[in-house]
């Protein structure tokens, strides 16, 4: 990936609670340069209202509600989130929430391309008994990396997860047969 512009997207949300839609409340984005992670990243809380979460809404939300509701929103972090994916390669794992989170604040912008690493994974390293993101880093030995790069920070944050997507595609793309592909094709594999 070399040359390509890339950067790995995590939002944290609320989880759909009936009556209420799916809201982030927290972003990161880690550019991912020259085979690393780790420089210019970038990360927020976001506002959210007083509504309730999803009580299966994994992170710590819980503890940041004072937090989150004097954060930014997304709305007022835009030019800065708009800044870094721009004409990117847009990584997430189990994209999904990602897409859905940026299509609803920006209806008419078309990001990415996208490369998904959870597909990848399977197609990579087919019958682990996990591919949640949090395993698949800690298989492979990459937690005490992505520790390093964001210290105090544990799964289900979104700095540490786009760190942790981040790193895991770079693992995958020193794997025999996976070092020579392109981001066009992994993106067409996603």
């Amino acid at each position: 990936m070399t040359g390509v512009k890339a950067v790995a997207l995590d939002f944290e949300s609320t989880g759909v609670v009936p009556g209420l839609p799916n809201e982030p409340w927290q972003i990161a984005i880690a550019p991912i340069v020259d085979g690393g992670v780790g420089s210019g990243l970038f990360d927020s809380l976001l506002r959210v209202g007083p509504r309730p979460f999803n009580p299966h809404a994994p992170g710590r939300h819980a503890l940041l509600r004072e937090q989150i509701a004097t954060a930014p929103t997304l709305h007022e972090l835009w030019p800065q989130v708009l800044a870094r994916l721009a004409g990117a390669f847009i990584v997430a794992h189990n994209a999904g929430t990602e897409r859905s989170i940026l299509a609803a604040a920006a209806p008419l912008h078309a990001f990415g391309p996208w490369i998904d690493t959870l597909p990848l994974a399977r197609a990579a390293w087919p019958g682990l008994p996990s591919y949640e993101l949090e395993r698949l880093t800690e298989v492979f030995g990459l937690t005490p990396d992505i520790a390093r790069l964001c210290p105090g920070r544990a799964p289900h944050d979104a700095l540490y997860d786009a760190v942790a997507c981040g790193a895991l595609l770079l693992h995958l793309l020193r794997q025999p047969g996976w070092e020579t592909l392109s981001a066009e094709e992994l993106a067409e594999m996603s």
